[in-house]
């Protein structure tokens, strides 16, 4: 058997001398009553936008949900297995979490392979089926003229959150809680280079930097 990554061994050595002895008894605590969330996340698997790192949250605060370009299935009970679908019934229907964000970022491999369609989106590949996801029959996704190639990747990265947000309202348990005004829908951006963060102003379907929304 293969040796355990040793980068992982000493970042566990360091959790536990450093972050561990501050937080153990909030570990204990949710040991014995189990989590209970607020927030629910739906992220990318992208190693550089990690949302707990990025909303500087403590264990037990984030249920966190991540895949390929930040996507929300609609709601399809077709018996099959549905892994974010599945978790997203679970932070709502078993966690009663308060808030969904959908978490896009800048840089996206998933998405500028979808615009680009080049490998390994191949039509019988997991990748290329998932992102299909994003466009409804019939549209199209493509350059606009006079639009920079970064500035297409971005609208379209900005896209997945809303067409994510958009199939959450299909999920009838989502729905429903969202019109008793229970639960709330959230989407936003990061951009990796310079760890900014943009949240969605849904009634002006624009991103606004988070440091107004702090200072507004």
């Amino acid at each position: 058997m293969a040796p355990f990554p040793p980068h992982l061994i000493a970042g566990y050595r360091t959790f536990t001398t450093q972050r561990l002895p501050a937080e153990q008894s909030r570990y204990r605590e949710l040991s014995v009553r189990g989590q209970s969330p607020e927030v629910m996340v739906i992220g990318c698997c992208d190693s550089r936008v990690s949302p707990e790192v990025i909303f500087d949250a403590g264990p037990g605060e984030l249920f966190v949900v991540r895949n390929i370009a930040n996507l929300v299935p609609v709601y399809a009970p077709d018996g099959g297995a549905h892994g974010v679908s599945a978790a997203l019934e679970f932070a709502v229907q078993v966690l009663r979490v308060k808030h969904i964000v959908v978490l896009g970022h800048a840089q996206c491999g998933g998405i500028r392979a979808f615009i680009d369609k080049i490998e390994p989106l191949s039509p019988g590949d997991f990748i290329g089926r998932w992102m299909s996801m994003f466009i409804k029959p019939g549209e199209t996704v493509e350059q606009r003229p006079h639009e920079t190639m970064l500035d297409f990747a971005t609208r379209i990265e900005k896209a997945a959150v809303f067409r994510s947000l958009e199939n959450l309202m299909t999920f009838p348990c989502v729905r429903i809680l969202v019109e008793r005004g229970k639960l709330q829908l959230h989407g936003a951006y990061f951009g990796v280079a310079e760890g900014s963060l943009f949240v969605l102003d849904q009634e002006a379907r624009e991103f606004r930097s988070a440091r107004e929304v702090m200072t507004g």
